[in-house]
Protein backbone atom coordinates (compact mmCIF):
# COMPACT_ATOMS: atom_id res chain seq x y z
CA UNK A 1 0.00 0.00 0.00
CA UNK A 2 1.43 3.50 -0.90
CA UNK A 3 1.73 6.16 1.12
CA UNK A 4 -0.30 10.00 -0.16
CA UNK A 5 2.72 12.27 -1.13
CA UNK A 6 2.08 16.14 -1.32
CA UNK A 7 2.30 14.82 -5.18
CA UNK A 8 -1.00 12.85 -5.00
CA UNK A 9 -2.82 15.88 -3.32
CA UNK A 10 -1.33 18.20 -6.02
CA UNK A 11 -3.14 16.12 -8.48
CA UNK A 12 -6.12 15.18 -6.73
CA UNK A 13 -6.15 18.90 -6.62
CA UNK A 14 -5.59 19.75 -10.02
CA UNK A 15 -8.10 16.88 -11.06
CA UNK A 16 -10.99 18.31 -8.87
CA UNK A 17 -10.09 22.10 -10.53
CA UNK A 18 -10.85 20.52 -13.30
CA UNK A 19 -13.93 18.51 -12.47
CA UNK A 20 -15.64 21.42 -11.19
CA UNK A 21 -15.02 23.67 -13.94
CA UNK A 22 -16.52 20.67 -16.55
CA UNK A 23 -19.45 20.53 -13.99
CA UNK A 24 -19.67 24.22 -13.99
CA UNK A 25 -19.85 24.95 -17.97
CA UNK A 26 -22.13 21.98 -18.13
CA UNK A 27 -24.73 23.77 -15.65
CA UNK A 28 -24.32 27.13 -17.45
CA UNK A 29 -25.13 26.14 -20.49
CA UNK A 30 -27.50 22.78 -19.85
CA UNK A 31 -29.55 24.16 -16.81
CA UNK A 32 -29.04 27.90 -16.94
CA UNK A 33 -29.60 27.84 -20.76
CA UNK A 34 -26.58 29.97 -21.53
CA UNK A 35 -25.08 29.19 -25.10
CA UNK A 36 -21.30 29.15 -24.94
CA UNK A 37 -19.67 31.43 -27.89
CA UNK A 38 -16.21 30.49 -29.72
CA UNK A 39 -14.29 30.57 -27.94
CA UNK A 40 -15.88 29.07 -24.62
CA UNK A 41 -16.05 26.19 -26.98
CA UNK A 42 -12.22 25.91 -27.15
CA UNK A 43 -11.85 26.10 -23.46
CA UNK A 44 -13.82 23.51 -23.16
CA UNK A 45 -12.24 21.63 -25.63
CA UNK A 46 -9.24 21.57 -23.47
CA UNK A 47 -10.80 21.36 -20.05
CA UNK A 48 -12.84 18.64 -20.83
CA UNK A 49 -9.69 16.16 -21.49
CA UNK A 50 -8.40 17.38 -18.28
CA UNK A 51 -10.65 15.58 -15.63
CA UNK A 52 -10.23 12.53 -17.80
CA UNK A 53 -6.47 12.50 -18.40
CA UNK A 54 -6.35 13.73 -14.46
CA UNK A 55 -8.52 11.26 -13.40
CA UNK A 56 -6.73 8.38 -14.66
CA UNK A 57 -3.34 9.40 -14.27
CA UNK A 58 -4.68 9.31 -10.43
CA UNK A 59 -6.51 6.00 -10.90
CA UNK A 60 -3.25 4.21 -12.68
CA UNK A 61 -0.59 6.19 -10.30
CA UNK A 62 0.79 7.10 -13.58
CA UNK A 63 3.82 9.72 -12.03
CA UNK A 64 4.10 11.54 -15.66
CA UNK A 65 0.34 12.16 -16.16
CA UNK A 66 1.22 16.07 -14.82
CA UNK A 67 2.73 16.44 -18.10
CA UNK A 68 -0.38 16.69 -19.99
CA UNK A 69 -1.92 18.21 -17.21
CA UNK A 70 0.60 21.25 -18.10
CA UNK A 71 0.51 20.92 -21.63
CA UNK A 72 -3.81 20.87 -21.67
CA UNK A 73 -3.78 23.76 -19.08
CA UNK A 74 -1.44 25.76 -20.96
CA UNK A 75 -3.39 25.71 -24.09
CA UNK A 76 -6.56 26.02 -22.17
CA UNK A 77 -4.98 29.15 -20.17
CA UNK A 78 -3.63 31.16 -23.49
CA UNK A 79 -7.44 31.04 -24.96
CA UNK A 80 -9.36 32.03 -21.62
CA UNK A 81 -6.33 34.70 -21.55
CA UNK A 82 -7.42 36.00 -25.21
CA UNK A 83 -11.54 35.65 -24.59
CA UNK A 84 -10.36 37.88 -21.24
CA UNK A 85 -8.74 40.42 -23.20
CA UNK A 86 -11.22 40.22 -25.38
CA UNK A 87 -13.88 40.91 -22.90
CA UNK A 88 -12.42 43.59 -20.87
CA UNK A 89 -11.37 45.44 -23.86
CA UNK A 90 -7.83 45.29 -23.74
CA UNK A 91 -7.89 43.62 -27.28
CA UNK A 92 -9.40 45.08 -30.33
CA UNK A 93 -12.96 44.31 -31.35
CA UNK A 94 -11.28 43.48 -35.20
CA UNK A 95 -10.13 39.96 -34.16
CA UNK A 96 -13.19 39.19 -32.35
CA UNK A 97 -14.14 35.44 -33.19
CA UNK A 98 -17.46 35.69 -31.97
CA UNK A 99 -19.23 38.20 -34.28
CA UNK A 100 -20.35 36.01 -36.99
CA UNK A 101 -22.86 33.36 -35.56
CA UNK A 102 -23.38 32.46 -32.02
CA UNK A 103 -22.96 34.21 -28.89
CA UNK A 104 -20.67 37.13 -28.30
CA UNK A 105 -17.87 36.63 -26.38
CA UNK A 106 -17.77 40.43 -24.97
CA UNK A 107 -21.69 40.37 -23.60
CA UNK A 108 -22.57 40.81 -20.25
CA UNK A 109 -24.31 37.36 -20.12
CA UNK A 110 -20.68 36.48 -19.96
CA UNK A 111 -20.37 36.12 -16.10
CA UNK A 112 -21.27 33.96 -13.44
CA UNK A 113 -21.24 34.03 -10.09
CA UNK A 114 -20.62 37.74 -10.49
CA UNK A 115 -17.56 37.64 -12.08
CA UNK A 116 -16.50 37.05 -16.08
CA UNK A 117 -16.45 33.41 -17.48
CA UNK A 118 -13.06 34.33 -19.24
CA UNK A 119 -11.75 35.18 -15.86
CA UNK A 120 -12.84 31.82 -14.27
CA UNK A 121 -11.64 30.03 -16.78
CA UNK A 122 -8.04 30.98 -16.79
CA UNK A 123 -8.01 31.15 -12.74
CA UNK A 124 -9.32 27.42 -13.47
CA UNK A 125 -6.34 26.75 -15.96
CA UNK A 126 -3.50 28.61 -13.99
CA UNK A 127 -4.58 26.26 -11.11
CA UNK A 128 -4.24 23.21 -12.75
CA UNK A 129 -0.75 24.29 -14.78
CA UNK A 130 0.41 24.92 -11.30
CA UNK A 131 -0.81 21.82 -9.28
CA UNK A 132 0.11 19.64 -12.60
CA UNK A 133 3.72 20.99 -12.41
CA UNK A 134 3.95 20.05 -8.14
CA UNK A 135 2.45 16.79 -9.17
CA UNK A 136 5.69 16.48 -10.95
CA UNK A 137 8.20 17.58 -7.88
CA UNK A 138 10.60 14.63 -6.71
CA UNK A 139 10.14 15.08 -2.87
CA UNK A 140 12.95 15.90 -0.90
CA UNK A 141 14.96 13.18 1.32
Amino acid sequence: MSSVTSKDTALVGAWIVALVSSLAVLYIGEVLGQAPCSLCWFQRAFMFPLTVVLGLGIWWQDDRVGRYGIALSLCGAAIALWHLGLYTGILPERIQPCTATGPSCTDDNQVFLGLPIPLLSLIAFVLITILSIFSLKEPRT
